[in-house]
């Protein structure tokens, strides 16, 4: 099993930067692809980014390609979200998630979920 816990939002004005961190309890971190969705309210879970076991594949939204980007520290058991050119339409509730299968953008095949950090962009 796997506990994740996000960490790094809050408020920045549009066209500022955020990153946003989870950190992963467990020995077995590595065997997980890890994933970032996003939650407006009254809109469904969608996804943001993923990277692989190894770190070697990342695949992103269109919608933040470009501006966002994902990374892992297998060592330290983190893996990391820099935001850069933010958005107001970036508001939402941001979830770090682990999958023991397939890499995927589908919510539905992640394992475990964190409990999500708020990111709010003015405009």
């Amino acid at each position: 099993q796997v506990q994740l816990v996000e960490s790094g939002g809050g408020l920045v004005q549009a066209g500022g930067s955020l990153r946003l961190s989870c950190a992963a309890s467990g020995r077995t971190f590595s065997s997980y692809n890890m994933g970032w969705f996003r939650q407006a309210p009254g809109k469904e879970r969608e996804f943001v980014a993923t990277i692989s076991r190894s770190g070697g594949n990342t695949y992103y939204a269109d919608s933040v390609k470009g501006r966002f980007t994902i990374s892992r520290d297998n060592a330290k058991n983190t893996v990391d979200l820099q935001m850069n050119n933010l958005k107001p339409e970036d508001t939402a509730v941001y979830y770090c998630a682990a999958d023991a299968g397939l890499l995927s953008k589908q919510p539905s095949r992640y394992d475990y979920w964190g409990q999500g950090t708020q990111v709010t962009v003015s405009s």
